[in-house]
């Protein structure tokens, strides 16, 4: 009998804005229900007005998740964790390396960990004043934590999964219901449902789960889409990188798949994967995210981390790196990567005047950063070159507290199926440390975005008004005559991952340059799960490895280099 874990969380800090009373991990399990629930043991009294001033008091949240889904079996667990013992299990260098990494998002730490697990010594280098890149957030002056994104954590993540096995995090994951979930525009405040079944193997979990929705797709509509997918579960790997060159609307005409299975599953599905709409989306990306979902039986389950991402995710692998004698550096932004006269890199300089030296280099940044930073001794190298058809795409992540609890949610990711919105959660419901007895805060990525990156805040909250009316329409109403916001943030990303539009895979760099001792990682580079968080831990990975790959002619350019630079003695 599955079970779900109860468990209480403990945090505290002058500015934090919840403390929890009970220890970490403390468990108890009990038999799970079909939807998780909390239960309060004692209530926290706020004053929530324009100061939004609040006064601490003690509050323990007994929060039910559903237990962590039995991932170890699943071939691509095993792949991933074939790869993490890959370093652990290296030679120890005689003279470890220094590897200069610029960016502290996932795929920046990831490098830099995993050197550090092969015995080398990673700086790690980041801009900002805040780690995770992407995935990064910032407190504001009341506590509340607010994010780049609505991130969420799959079963079919098999390189994410295992760091958090490695790092003895495993328990930070907030396990849902095997559910997908999806607002009903014809029918205001109705939400449809895929459940998939636990006793069932993949893919007949997920077949079942197609053929039990009766409520956006008919029976005929089901089986054209069935006989449309046919190719690519038979061709497997190879017809779904075929597909690269049609976007989600030409294959769809293609394949003779009704229009209305675009309109009722892909919209969403594409705003959700790549922000952008199936008429811009390679077909690729659907189809390596139904192969990942289909095969594996718990790909598509999804979880949420229990708190923020800076300090929930990310320090514990800046904690890990510098066990290991590595360095993570914040405020330090790469300004020019500096040349010797062969081409290869001579040092990074930095905003500040810095000269940072190492026996390797990595640009871990965003792909549209890297294009700036790109030296014009390069420029013309067919490698480089290519990175120009690679274009991030603009995303928006609004935060919006309300005055009171929403009723008409799930504790869950949401597909909102709005023209404007892409997917939502109620963070208060959905995260341990955002958990609000009282009042809701709604998270929603504003997908696409190319048309509203340069509106004001206000105009944004108004439009995510207009929508929220429509999906909670007895509890919102867009002139706030009904739950009024408390406090709102908006979060612009003017280019996020890289637009997966076709004919962009020729375009993905591997992870070893041609410049001998520079590298590159990032979810833009070459790695099979394309713009996401396992995408830019793989990416980690795979820079890591060319680089424990390379030592001896890394340690032997090195040597070769402080031999030049030794002066003679006159005699």
């Amino acid at each position: 009998m599955d079970t779900g874990c109860l468990s209480s969380m403990n945090i505290t800090g002058v500015n934090q804005a919840r403390s929890f009373a009970g220890q970490l991990p403390t468990q108890r399990c009990f038999p799970s229900s079909h939807l998780a629930s909390f239960a309060v043991k004692s209530l926290v009294l706020r004053n929530k007005g324009r100061s939004s001033q609040r006064r601490h008091s003690a509050l323990q949240i007994v929060c039910k998740d559903f237990p962590r889904p039995p991932l170890e079996s699943t071939i691509n667990y095993l792949e991933a964790g074939q790869l993490s013992s890959f370093f652990r299990n290296s030679e120890r260098p005689s003279k470890p390396l220094q590897v200069v990494i610029a960016g502290a998002g996932l795929a920046g730490l990831s490098t830099a960990k995993y050197l550090a697990d092969a015995g080398h010594k990673p700086i790690l280098l980041e801009a900002r004043d805040v780690l995770g890149g992407k995935v990064a957030a910032w407190k504001d002056e009341d506590g509340d934590w607010y994010e780049t994104g609505l991130h969420i954590f799959f079963g079919a993540y098999p390189n994410v999964q295992n760091l958090f096995g490695e790092l003895g995090i495993e328990d930070r994951l907030q396990w849902k219901e095997h559910s997908m979930i999806f607002a009903m525009p014809n029918k205001p405040g109705e939400f449809s449902r895929f459940d998939f079944p636990e006793t069932l193997p993949a893919p007949v979990n997920g077949i079942w789960a197609i053929l039990k929705n009766n409520e956006m797709l008919t029976w005929p509509e089901k089986v054209k889409f069935a006989i449309g997918l046919l190719p690519a579960m038979l061709g497997g790997q190879p017809y779904v990188e075929a597909q690269d060159g049609l976007t989600v609307s030409e294959w769809m005409k293609k394949q003779g798949v009704p229009d209305r299975v675009n309109d009722e599953v892909f919209i969403a599905m594409s705003k959700a994967l790549n922000f952008i709409n199936p008429d811009e989306l390679s077909m690729q990306c659907i189809l390596i995210a139904l192969n990942r979902f289909l095969q594996e039986k718990h790909g598509s389950k999804m979880a949420f981390l229990d708190g923020n991402p800076p300090e929930r995710l990310c320090m514990p692998i800046v904690d890990h790196i510098r066990s290991r004698g590595g360095e993570v550096r914040l405020n330090s932004r790469l300004k020019k990567i500096e040349l010797n006269s062969d081409g290869t890199v001579k040092h990074f300089g930095l905003t500040d005047g810095t000269q940072i030296t190492g026996d390797a280099y990595v640009c871990a940044a965003p792909v549209d950063i890297f294009k700036l930073l790109v030296p014009q001794e390069w420029s013309e190298i067919s490698y480089f070159k290519k990175l120009e058809k690679l274009v991030g795409v603009p995303v928006i992540n609004v935060h919006i507290w309300f005055d009171r609890k929403l009723k008409n949610t799930y504790d869950h990711l949401l597909f909102s199926r709005s023209s404007l919105l892409s997917v939502y959660a109620d963070m208060s419901v959905t995260c341990k440390e955002y958990y609000d007895p009282n009042c809701s805060m709604l998270e929603l990525v504003f997908a696409p975005a190319e048309e509203w990156i340069g509106r004001s805040d206000a105009e944004i909250i108004d439009a995510t008004m207009e929508e929220l009316a429509k999906l909670f329409p007895d509890e919102i109403a867009a002139d706030q005559s009904k739950a009024k916001i408390l406090k709102y943030h908006v979060v612009k990303t003017p280019r996020s991952v890289y637009k997966t539009v076709p004919n962009c895979e020729p375009c993905r760099p591997l992870q070893r340059s041609p410049i001998e001792g520079f590298y590159l990682a990032g979810d833009y580079t070459k790695q099979k799960y394309l713009a996401s968080m396992e995408g830019a831990v793989l990416s980690g990975k795979l820079c890591a490895q060319s680089i424990v790959q390379d030592y001896s002619r890394l340690s032997l350019r090195s040597q070769k280099s402080l031999q030049s630079e030794e002066v003679p003695v006159a005699s």
